[in-house]
This record gives C-alpha cells, structure tokens and sequence, in this order.
C-alpha cells in the first residue's frame, strides 16, 4: 500500500456525478457521465487500507483482487489495473453498471467509515477496456471436443467465453432474436447500453464462440439431440418465471408482469415499432415490489411520460443503518435510494394490495390497498378496515422469480425449489454430462454470481471432457458466499 493514510486524508466517500435527472429523462443513455474524473478516481481508490484479510474479496462471488486493481486505479495504471479485473471476471464492464456491489458492504473501510467505491473504481477500469478495445484470447490449441450452451444471460457466455478459450468448440443457443438474455432485454439502456454487450460479443465471435439465435432448445431443436450431438450441455436459461399475484381483478387490461414492459421497451429502444407494447404515456402508474426491476420500471416510466408513478411495498421501510442480526461483513439489507427514484414518484410501505377495481371497461382504473399487518409468525395480511383506492392506469407485478421458464420437455431432471433445477455442488445433474449453471439453479440472483457460477461451470465442465482442467472456479454452486 504506497498511501497509507489515504483513507485518513481522503474521509469523505465520492461518487461519479450522475447527468442531471431533466436531461437524463429525456432519453435512455446511461445515467453516469461518460467519463470518470481521474482525481477524483485516485482519490477514492487511495482510501483502499490494502487489508491483511480483504474482506471484500470474500463479499465478492468471484473473488475479484480489489485490493490490487484499486492501487492500480490510485497510480493511474489503469492498464495494469484492467488486466488484474479481468484475471477474475468476465465482463467487468457488466458489474461496475449493475451489480449492487455487495464487495462494498464488506469492506473493512465500512466498520467505521463510508466503504471504498470499489463498484465506480472497477466501471472506470472497464470503460478503458471498452474503449481501448477488447483483445481476442484466441485459444493456441483446439480439442475435438464440444459444448452446448442454452442460454446467453452472464452465467452462459462466461461458461463459453471461459471453454471456448481452453480450446473446446462452444455453440450458444438463445431462444431470442439477439443476444445477452436478460442484459439484452430485461435491463434498460439507462442501465447498460446494448452496445457494450455488443463489444464482448465481437470479442467472443473472434475468439472462436459460435451463437445460433432464435433457436428454443425443447422447441425448435430437442434436448436429446443437443445432447447426442455435443459432448457436455450448459443448461443457462436464467430463472424468468415471475411470481404473480392472484386477487381479484387479476384479469383486467392495464396489469401486466414487469418484463413485459422492460421487455418491449428495450425492444422500441433497439428499433422495434410499437407494435402492441406496453406504455406508460400519460397513464397512472403503479409498480407493485421493489428491488432492481421495480426501479427500472420506475426510470422507463419517467422516460415514456407517465402521468404518476407509484411504487407499493408490502413490507416496511429498510433501516438506514445495519440493524444488529447483519453485522459488518454480512451484506445487509437498506433502504436504497435508486437513480430512478430520483427521478420522481412516490414510494409507500406497509401497503397491501387487495384488488386492481375495474374502471368499467374491462381495464384497471385503481387498485385497492391495506395497511400490511405482519402477525407473529411473519405473515402479512391486510389490515380490515383501512382500505383505500389509488388511482393506477397501469400496475406492473415486480414481485420477483420463481425459476427458470424455459421448456425443460425432453429433459427428465427433477425440479428442486420452486422451479429451480436439481443440481450438486459441482453444477451436474442426475443426467450425465448435462450441467446447470446460473439463476436456473440458483434462482433469480446478482450478475456478478451469474458470472462466478458460469466460470466455476466451465471449470466442471472441462474437467468432465477432459478429464482436468486448470480453469478457476471461484464458487460452488451451494455456496451463499457472506450473504446469509
């Protein structure tokens, strides 16, 4: 550690400006300014202690060497400092935009000051990458062996990104008309813009890695002949069946699950017409659930000009500190204010909703709320008599995943969880050479452990076709890391 009092000069925390919310709005660029500034940069990569036991590398999935890339960021290596973050990840350019960063939370830095920003000093090392363009790993030998690969969300084209430079022939299939899964369509451009997933694709096509798009594997080709046809299948199809909410009114025009409306507005915003899409112009609307997909409806909402946004939460407020059964490293559970909540809107808690009220035409014209009250054994039921209209021309469900959605017909695994597949430690199933990496066996997660399960696949994977293998795997597939 060349600054050893760097987190004693530099106390206080600093973020990369965000563009102001008017300007913003008006389109889906990125919310970050382009650019990092370079002082402010070193000055917050100085505050970094360099632990004796880095705690943060623990916080983080793939075990990213923080430590080393922030030094790297302090003396204005950022080269040196890019080549140490890809030694761990894949697609850094992905997790310093949307993964929440859960590395911070256990920064030592955190007991008693504001954590290091490792999140904004790891996007600044990747957009140097981006923008220096990324290099092609071509593998030196090639083996006579093959790779399926169904799915390509983060946990797939890490798994191939990862066994196509070890030498194997990897084809992905994707049942959508591009690339990226839920990168692609299900986070807004504000978020990711699409032409950084397009950067790694090229990369990925020039180092060997085929893709086949439009393809459903279970559909258009059937899971007996991918797996008579390749030596191991990836089954990555990610965990898209979204939890719903059965009350009455359940039925009418206007309620709709979140990535339908994510979905066709990342479609209209890479050129798809209209057709038939959900839209928030001039319309009351409702974001029933929180987390990462309640706030991108939130921020697409603002963009498409609606009227009014509303988000309701069943449950309380999260505290604004730790509370005292999530100690320090545990990445505890915040109130969080998104970019998207900046924008505008309203947010409630403790709200139960009980019926979506039909406006007299077929279609919602409020929803019907309670206050939540939470029995002692945890359940949360509305409480009788304190019910109230708000007015919603839109409602969308953003209560979360069930599992995976894909057509598994043809694939006699059992089905753990709620509709998770069945797995061991090491990523295999009860079918040989069939592996199941991501949220399809984890369940609806983080990118970054998309990403550390897709490298710890290959891993498994490779070995399984070759009988070893020197590739990392940084993460058993029953591993929850520091987040308990």
């Amino acid at each position: 550690m060349a600054d050893s009092h760097g987190f004693l000069t530099y106390r206080e925390r600093e973020l990369p400006p965000n563009r102001p919310v008017p300007v913003r709005i008006a389109d889906y660029r990125e919310i970050r300014e382009r650019r990092t500034d370079g002082a402010l940069l070193k000055r917050q990569a100085s505050r970094c202690m360099d632990c004796g036991v880095p705690f943060c590398m623990a916080g983080c999935p793939l075990g990213n060497i923080i430590p080393e890339f922030n030094d790297y960021a302090r003396q204005g290596l950022s080269g040196l400092g890019a080549e140490r973050l890809l030694a761990t990840n894949n697609f850094p350019e992905f997790t310093g935009r949307i993964c929440p960063a859960p590395c911070e939370s256990s920064c030592v830095l955190g007991i008693n000051q504001p954590p290091v920003t490792i999140k904004a000093i790891e996007r600044a090392l990747a957009d140097d990458i981006v923008e220096r363009g990324m290099t092609p790993q071509i593998p030196g030998r090639l083996s006579d062996r093959s790779v399926c690969v169904v799915g390509s969300g983060p946990a797939g084209l890490a798994a191939a990104q990862q066994l196509t430079r070890a030498g194997h022939t990897v084809v992905v299939y994707e049942r959508d008309d591009r690339l990226g899964g839920l990168l692609r369509y299900g986070i807004p451009d504000f978020k990711l813009e699409k032409h950084i997933i397009d950067a790694r694709l090229d990369q990925m096509r020039a180092e060997g890695t085929r893709f086949r798009t439009g393809v459903e594997i279970g559909v258009d080709l059937s899971w007996t002949e991918v797996r008579e046809r390749f030596d191991a299948v990836i089954v990555a199809t990610g965990a898209l069946a979204p939890r719903d909410l059965d009350i009455p009114g359940r039925h009418l025009d206007g309620v709709h699950q979140a990535m339908e409306f994510l979905t066709g507005s990342n479609r209209e915003v890479a050129g798809a017409p209209p057709q038939g899409q959900v839209r928030a112009d001039g319309k009351h609307v409702v974001v029933l659930g929180g987390g990462d997909t309640g706030s991108d409806c939130i921020g697409v909402s603002h963009r498409q000009g609606a009227a009014s946004v509303t988000n309701v939460a069943i449950g309380i407020r999260p505290p604004d500190e730790r509370a005292p059964h999530e100690p320090w490293p545990i990445d505890p559970r915040l109130f969080e204010t998104q970019p998207s909540h900046e924008e505008g809107g309203e947010r409630v808690f403790l709200t139960s909703t009980v019926e979506f009220v039909d406006r007299g035409d077929g279609s919602v014209g409020a929803i019907r709320v309670a206050d939540t009250q939470i029995l002692p054994n945890g359940q949360r039921i509305p409480t009788p008599g304190t019910e109230r209209d708000l007015p919603a021309d839109l409602v969308l469900l953003s209560l979360g995943f069930t599992g995976t959605d894909a057509n598994m017909s043809g694939l006699d695994l059992p089905v753990g969880r709620g509709s998770l597949i069945a797995r061991s430690s090491d990523y295999s199933t009860d079918l040989p050479g069939v592996f199941v990496a991501g949220d399809a066996g984890r369940g609806a997660s983080l990118v970054v452990w998309a990403i550390a399960e897709g490298r710890a696949v290959a891993h498994e994977v490779d070995a399984y076709i070759s009988g070893s293998s020197s590739l990392p795997s940084p993460t058993l597939a029953t591993s929850r890391g520091l987040h308990l």
